[in-house]
């Protein structure tokens, strides 16, 4: 058993470089060509599970690879708010150069968080304590040999890959995952590896 990660295909916000955390952004007519050329990607894998974030953009590019919905491909398909992307707090809508410029230093969210807004926003901590419950969820199924798909946000999916490495929640900061690509978690030993990462879709 493989764990997929699939981030959703492109948006307005992913385009521009916005931290899209609580606003549902939906995927622009790029992004819902990516998510349905990422059909094939999963055609031939036995898919046992499809858990996806509760963001329209995730749940339609899962729906639009063909991996939920009429015809969908798993046998077990929910949606698991755990799988939210990172809550920015007063950050969302903004990008880095915006922030950076606001505070009259360079800003990283991965080393400097966020501040409360509208929502209260999530240290890096609180999101990886969420992607330890995506992952405990995903290795528990009974899945038999088949495959564990998530489909959600980019952050997000950087801190459960850094998590199921061993790592510091922080290294998902090198974990670079483009709109509309995927990657798979594996063993090698008994160990957990990256097998495969940021992987395009065939266009």
């Amino acid at each position: 058993m493989s764990i997929l990660v699939v981030r959703h295909g492109q948006t307005d916000w992913s385009l521009t470089g916005q931290h899209t955390g609580t606003t549902d952004v939906p995927l622009t007519a790029q992004g819902e060509a990516q998510a349905r050329a990422l059909a094939p990607a999963f055609a031939h894998r036995s898919v046992a599970l499809v858990l996806t974030s509760p963001r329209e953009r995730a749940r339609r590019t899962a729906e639009l690879a063909g991996l939920t919905g009429p015809g969908g491909s798993a046998a077990q398909v929910r949606v698991d708010e755990d799988l939210a992307e990172w809550d920015y707090g007063a950050f969302e809508g903004r990008t880095t150069a915006e922030i950076s410029e606001e505070l009259g230093r360079p800003w990283s969210v991965w080393h400097d968080g966020v501040e409360p807004g509208k929502t209260p926003g999530e240290t890096v901590h609180q999101v990886a304590s969420r992607a330890r419950g995506v992952l405990r969820a995903a290795t528990a199924a009974d899945t038999g040999d088949g495959d564990v798909v998530l489909v959600a946000h980019g952050h997000f999916l950087r801190i459960l890959t850094a998590t199921w490495l061993g790592l510091s929640p922080t290294a998902g900061a090198l974990f670079a995952l483009e709109a509309g690509t995927w990657g798979e978690l594996g063993r090698e030993h008994d160990r957990p590896v990256l097998t495969r990462w940021s992987v395009p879709p065939v266009m």
